[in-house]
């Protein structure tokens, strides 16, 4: 079985019974936490997919790196419990990702994500968030990234679209015109 195919059955599934119970809002964030802590420690997932490690153990962490030192929900322990009960731990990372993408679809939040070169305040941080959410009639996540790289300007990506309007993108349009034109003279 593919692994989108899979994970989506276990998401969808997941986010129905958790529909009807309640308890969506902290699973989320706990899969959240989950898939932050699949990207900040790429070994996490060799280390549950090792055989040799037992099923408690790999419960324990897989519980640690969702909910750190706070106790677990309990549709989070039943689902990972089931997880680990059909041998499906290999596929959680794309599983929490699953999750994370249909309660988004399902309450109406749109991402976005905002890179500058310094730092912006909270208060532009909010208008930019508030703007963006009344144009799609939707809650917004903003994440805002501090590049230097980009020279000045920004990066803002919200869920497909992405404006970029950084100097270090102009700066690379302006070079690549000016190849352009002098291959035409040569």
């Amino acid at each position: 079985m593919e692994v989108g195919i899979l994970s989506m059955r276990y998401a969808k599934a997941l986010i129905n019974y958790v529909l009807e119970r309640g308890g969506e809002d902290k699973l989320y964030q706990e899969f959240i936490c989950l898939s932050s802590s699949f990207r900040t420690h790429p070994t996490l997932r060799d280390t549950i997919d090792n055989p040799i490690l037992s099923v408690e153990d790999k419960f324990t962490l897989i519980c640690t790196a969702a909910s750190g030192v706070d106790k677990p929900s309990d549709a989070f322990v039943q689902f990972i419990r089931m997880v680990l009960k059909n041998k499906r731990e290999t596929y959680l990372q794309f599983m929490s990702l699953m999750y994370i993408d249909l309660y988004r679809k399902s309450k109406h939040i749109g991402i976005g994500r905002l890179v500058t070169a310094v730092p912006v305040s909270k208060e532009v941080e909010e208008r930019i968030r508030s703007t963006a959410a009344h144009v799609l009639h939707a809650q917004m996540e903003l994440e805002t990234v501090v590049d230097p790289t980009i020279e000045g300007g920004f990066i803002f990506d919200i869920n497909d679209y992405r404006v970029d309007a950084s100097i270090a993108t102009q700066l690379k349009r302006v070079k690549q015109q000016f190849i352009d034109k002098n291959r035409r003279i040569v």
